[in-house]
């Protein structure tokens, strides 16, 4: 019989989601989603008092009673959210999304559905979240909520999933009230922040089967078309992504990849290929190798790396989410200042072949990929040693072709269909060369 229910528990949800039709403001939100193409994430909580990164609680297996005396010590009075905005700003980001509550259960925000938080637990005291919402809104930012689906603290998250089975004290309660539980601070979240981008969805894979290679049937019910429905009728314009690595849902409104490319397949978690639908694209990624701050993280990307990334995410067709992990006393790491005050000199002078640009008609690859922007194709040779490319099944009629940096004529042989372009080794840039292509209209 339980089986039974459960079947229909999950047709019910399918045909739910499927009445789901985005409104005008949405479909908008969308475009601009599609069209910012770079954003800040923040990875940011009481765990960042150990340094140990944001999943130390599960890693080290912390009890409940040990893990409730960290916010104790979480007093930011370095918190600055108007410098945090103008950093990102001057990176050329357009977005910031921000972990609102993370797989510990603690609240980043001042919540009437749980004393579990930052208002109630820690010295601090005051409600980062509005503060950041403020100076958002101030520069001209979009806001989005990172929210956990997965909590290791309360005892409603049961049936427990995959992870979290280690750490003493978790009890046993009702999935009802977890979900009720979420819809309260959800709704929250959407009326006391003012207009936001959206809601970023992490955790639903702890729920999954998984054999190593791919997540496959859900376990429990999210009631996913009622929490999605909840949120775009709170804010219509509000984008909804969440981060199961499988094919998206209906009423989500875009798709995300967790440190992969779309389609690129280099993490055992990855999305398929095969999932990619035909929502806006983003991936997120970190500056060094942690999320959360991570005192011993030594793996910090070079300024090639992250400026190549972003190419290659756009050239991909997808924005880029890229994280910095605050310490405890609310300051950002320096290293991570710096990396994005070079991606914000790079972005000032070559913005305009990632901005509102769409996957160009070049596969991307290691060495090279491309974006459009109305009749500009732009073509980023990311491999300075090369000497040409060829391009098959191109039949666009050009108008011109030349370097970006130089208006330097380029060479080129046009066929039929295809396209070869002979690079000159003299205007090859060690980062990024860029060929601007004028299509005729």
């Amino acid at each position: 019989m339980k089986k039974y229910f459960f079947i229909m528990v999950f047709i019910i949800s399918i045909i739910g989601n499927a009445q789901y039709k985005p409104t005008k403001e949405n479909l908008e939100a969308r475009e601009w989603f599609e069209n910012a193409k770079f954003g800040l994430f923040i990875h940011w909580g009481v765990y960042s008092v150990l340094g140990d990164g944001e999943w130390v609680m599960n890693n080290q297996n912390i009890s409940i009673n040990e893990y409730e005396k960290l916010p104790k010590f979480f007093n930011p009075t370095k918190y600055d959210p108007e410098k945090w905005v103008l950093m990102a700003k001057n990176a050329g980001m357009k977005y910031i999304t921000i972990t609102s509550r993370h797989h510990d259960g603690f609240s980043m925000f001042e919540s009437k559905a749980s004393d579990y938080n930052i208002v109630k637990k820690t010295p601090y005291g005051k409600d980062i979240l509005k503060m950041l919402a403020e100076a958002c809104s101030k520069h001209d930012i979009k806001l989005f909520f990172y929210y956990s689906q997965l909590d290791w603290y309360r005892d409603d998250y049961f049936p427990r999933g995959r992870t979290g089975n280690g750490i003493e004290g978790r009890g046993e309660g009702d999935w009802n009230n977890y979900i009720n539980f979420m819809k309260l601070q959800l709704t929250e979240l959407l009326t006391n922040y003012g207009p936001i981008g959206g809601i970023w969805f992490d955790g639903q894979w702890d729920q999954h089967d998984w054999d190593g290679k791919r997540f496959g049937k859900i376990n429990v019910d999210f009631k996913l078309n009622e929490i999605y429905e909840l949120i775009h009728r709170i804010q219509p314009s509000a984008l909804i992504g969440s981060n199961h690595h499988l094919a998206p849902n209906a009423g989500e409104d875009f798709q995300m990849f967790e440190k992969d490319l779309p389609g690129k397949g280099t993490k055992d978690f990855a999305t398929s290929e095969d999932d990619i639908g035909n929502l806006p694209l983003e991936v997120c990624e970190t500056i060094n190798g942690s999320w959360g701050f991570n005192l011993k993280d030594r793996k910090h990307k070079s300024e090639k790396e992250l400026i190549q990334y972003l190419i290659k995410a756009a050239g991909y067709g997808s924005n880029l989410l890229l994280n910095v992990g605050p310490m405890p006393n609310g300051e950002i790491q320096d290293e991570h200042i710096r990396s994005l005050e070079k991606i914000g000199k790079w972005i000032s002078k070559y913005g305009i072949t990632i901005y509102n640009s769409r996957k160009g008609p070049v596969e991307p690859n290691d060495k090279y990929v491309s974006t459009r922007v109305k009749n500009k194709i732009y073509i980023h040779i990311l491999d300075s040693s090369l000497k040409n490319i060829s391009i098959d099944n191109f039949d666009e009629i050009i108008k011109s072709i030349k370097y970006f940096d130089s208006e330097v004529k380029v060479n080129y042989k046009k066929s039929a269909s295809s396209l070869t372009i002979n690079l000159n080794k003299d205007n090859m840039n060690e980062i990024d060369t860029i060929i601007e292509l004028t299509l005729k209209s």
